[in-house]
């Protein structure tokens, strides 16, 4: 396997890489960041192979309280059109759909806890998403959701969110779940986001969250297979 340059969008100090970094690190890729709620420097494109662009507890719309979002969403479009491999989890997911000229807003309801995604039938003529079977029980915590962009594949949606996954142009994978999600992840992100875990249709409680950690391995193979399948 090619030694790629990636680089990666951290927004909030909680959502980290997770499991993706262990995978970086067993391929011997190299890895850079910039994180935002840190400092706001941003990579030459030249320079960097894949983005991946994380989570967070801010809307792509927040740019009068965090102005380096609107230079983040062109960056990420000079990226796609640069050919590089992008890969967004849900902030991160939302922000690529920005950037690439689709409707962001707020979902009917939160989806926060354990829940299946239903893939479309497009997931069997494209390679990411193939044997995987028809549904996946993932990790979701996002209130917001997006309009697939021009020409994007559908890839999932749930019973709370239509559109959880999409390819576009080959090389750009939008997910609004976090199959990179490990035990210490979790419990930061509830320890972070614990006064959203209000009672809701798909909202689950701090204590079934936890109750079905046990899903975390599963996800962190199908992250893996994701990643090895995008850098084939």
């Amino acid at each position: 396997m090619k030694k790629l340059r990636i680089h990666y969008f951290q927004h909030v100090a909680s959502e980290g890489l997770g499991s993706i970094e262990e995978w970086i690190s067993a391929s011997s890729h190299s890895l850079t960041s910039t994180r935002f709620f840190e400092s706001t420097g941003l990579p030459e494109i030249s320079d960097i192979d894949w983005l991946i662009v994380m989570g967070g507890s801010m809307s792509v719309h927040d740019e009068e309280q965090f102005p380096w979002l609107s230079e983040e969403k062109q960056f990420i479009r000079k990226a796609v059109e640069a050919g590089k491999t992008v890969l967004g989890i849900c902030l991160g997911s939302q922000l690529i759909s920005s950037a690439l000229g689709a409707r962001v807003y707020q979902n009917k309801n939160k989806e926060i806890g354990w829940f299946d995604i239903e893939l479309t039938p497009f997931v069997q003529s494209d390679n990411l998403f193939s044997d995987m079977g028809s549904a996946l029980k993932v990790f979701h915590w996002h209130g917001d959701t997006f309009d697939l962009p021009e020409n994007a594949i559908h890839l999932a949606s749930s019973e709370a969110c239509k559109n959880q996954a999409y390819v576009y142009n080959g090389k750009v994978l939008a997910m609004q779940f976090h199959l990179e999600t490990t035990l210490n992840s979790l419990q930061l992100m509830i320890d972070n986001g614990r006064m959203e875990l209000k009672s809701g249709k798909y909202v689950q409680a701090e204590k079934e969250i936890l109750a079905n950690k046990h899903l975390i391995k599963s996800n962190r193979k199908i992250m893996f297979t994701l990643l090895d399948r995008l850098a084939e």
